[in-house]
C-alpha cells in the first residue's frame, strides 16, 4: 500500500495545481476546498505553506465514526469513501484529528484517498506517494 506524504513543502509555492487536481481528477469538481489535499498559508509568503491531508491512521477515526459504512478502513492506513452510502451528518469530519475532511455547505465529505494523481501535478514535486509498512494483520493476511 502507498499514501500520500507532502515531504517537502519548503518547495510549496502555493500555487493549489495538487487541490485542483485532486479536485477535477478525483471529485470531478472544480473548487480546490474539494479536493482532497488543501493548501494554506503558514502566515504569509515568505512563510511557506502547509499541507492538510489525511494522515492515513490506522485504524481511521473517521471509518468509525461513520455510521452508514460510507468511510471505511483501507488497508495499510486511510479510508475508502463510498458516497452514496453518505447521509451528510459530519460525524467524519468531526472524528478526524487533522481537519483532513472538509464538508462542503451540503456536507459532502472530500478526503485524501492515497490515490496519487496529485502528485504529477505539483511543479516543484512536494509530494510523494510513499510505502506504508506492513501491520501485524496485514503481515498474517500476506503470508
Amino acid at each position: 500500500m502507498k499514501i500520500l506524504t507532502t515531504p517537502h513543502m519548503e518547495r510549496c509555492i502555493g500555487c493549489y495545481s495538487c487541490s485542483l487536481a485532486c479536485a477535477r481528477l478525483v471529485h470531478q469538481n472544480l473548487s480546490w476546498l474539494t479536493g482532497g489535499i488543501r493548501i494554506k498559508s503558514s502566515g504569509g509568503l515568505s512563510t511557506g505553506f502547509t499541507a492538510i491531508t489525511c494522515l492515513a491512521c490506522d485504524p481511521a477515526p473517521c471509518a468509525a465514526a461513520c455510521p452508514t459504512g460510507a468511510f471505511s478502513q483501507r488497508k495499510g492506513g486511510g479510508v475508502k469513501v463510498k458516497k452514496d452510502l453518505c447521509i451528510h451528518c459530519g460525524e467524519c469530519a468531526e472524528a478526524c484529528p487533522v481537519d483532513a475532511i472538509y464538508l462542503d455547505n451540503t456536507s459532502t465529505p472530500f478526503v485524501c484517498i492515497h490515490c496519487g494523481r496529485c502528485v504529477d501535478y505539483c511543479p516543484h514535486a512536494c509530494l510523494e506517494m510513499t510505502a506504508t509498512a506492513l501491520t501485524d494483520t496485514a503481515k498474517e493476511v500476506a503470508s
